[in-house]
């Protein structure tokens, strides 16, 4: 039986997509290149292609995987993605995010996304990040640059991360490759979070997907600056299909930082996520590992670390069980 009962959970990373939205723009070319290259991540994390069963990208369908997997807390995050259409429509809102997760209080929160910040202007960016956070209780923000005009370290974005350092919420952000057409991965390298953090040294930025494939890349910078963290996200499909990656991936980055500087995100289909939590929870680190890299034996304080309580620190919800059905 899987230890996860026995840890407070809490995720990132969680992605619905407004049905009404998908069924409108299936005409345009740059749905089925967007498509293909989603189809090669999850092939990667998840062992399956797309011509299968998923269930769907909303709030109702989460929460039932939610309560199979023991996840007390989803941070639910908006699917953007306007190039595929030239601008004229994303594949969710930050208001239909609230939507969804509204009958599911104290369970689910808004992970927003105010993008493309650049592209978009400064001034409405930073004024939709404002008012969901003094109004609607976002406790965290998604950076997304591969859509966007400029990358991470693009200096036009200094005064957002200005005003997410003056509100106090962590920013996400999407590192490494750039998994998907029409975006490019010059925007969005692992090199380019060392700028941003030289220039803003109390901004809490967590790094998602480990930032592949310049995992260790990015595990040197968290080590470098306190306020960096390294994200699971997505990635973590590959970990637990894959597990000597996975042992590696963390065994090396708890060489270089502590175990509070590593959270858990998804990215991935809802139904993965009893697998991807087991893995964390009862993850032992061969013995052969040990002696010849050096990897420590997770403890459970590690495990409660990575599950849920550096979320909840950084986000400042309460880290304790909810009342998930059975």
């Amino acid at each position: 039986m899987s230890a996860a009962k026995d840890y407070f959970i809490a995720m990132t990373e969680f992605h619905f997509m407004n049905p009404q939205t998908m069924s409108e723009i299936g005409y345009y070319p740059g749905m089925a290149k967007w498509w293909n290259s989603v189809d090669g991540v999850v092939r990667a994390w998840s062992g399956r292609d797309l011509s299968g069963e998923w269930p769907h990208p909303i709030a109702s369908e989460l929460i039932k995987y939610m309560d199979l997997a023991g996840v007390d807390v989803a941070f639910c995050l908006r699917e953007p993605m306007m190039d595929i259409t030239g601008g004229v429509v994303s594949l969710s809102t930050n208001g239909f995010m609230m939507q969804q997760i509204e009958p599911y209080p104290e369970r689910m929160y808004l992970e927003g996304n105010v993008g493309p910040v650049i592209k978009r202007g400064l001034d409405h960016a930073i004024w939709e990040m404002e008012y969901l956070v003094k109004e609607k209780g976002m406790r965290i923000c998604k950076l997304y640059t591969p859509e966007d005009d400029g990358a991470i370290n693009d200096k036009r974005l200094w005064p957002f991360f200005e005003k997410a350092i003056e509100l106090d919420i962590p920013i996400t952000v999407h590192t490494g490759t750039s998994y998907v057409c029409p975006q490019p991965g010059s925007k969005c390298e692992v090199r380019q979070l060392d700028d941003v953090m030289l220039a803003f040294p109390e901004l809490k930025l967590i790094a998602y997907h480990a930032g592949w494939p310049d995992t260790e890349l990015l595990i040197g910078l968290c080590g470098k600056h306190q306020n960096l963290y390294m994200s699971l996200s997505g990635i973590i499909g590959w970990y637990q299909r894959a597990p000597y990656r996975g042992y590696h991936a963390i065994g090396t980055a708890l060489q270089w930082m502590p175990s509070t500087k590593i959270v858990l995100g998804f990215d991935l289909p809802f139904d993965d996520l009893p697998r991807v939590v087991n893995y964390i929870a009862d993850l032992d680190m061969p013995e052969e590992l040990q002696k010849n890299w050096g990897f420590q034996q997770l403890t459970k304080e590690d495990k409660a670390n990575i599950l849920g309580l550096n979320l909840a620190r950084l986000t400042k919800i309460d880290p304790v069980k909810r009342n998930i059905a059975k």
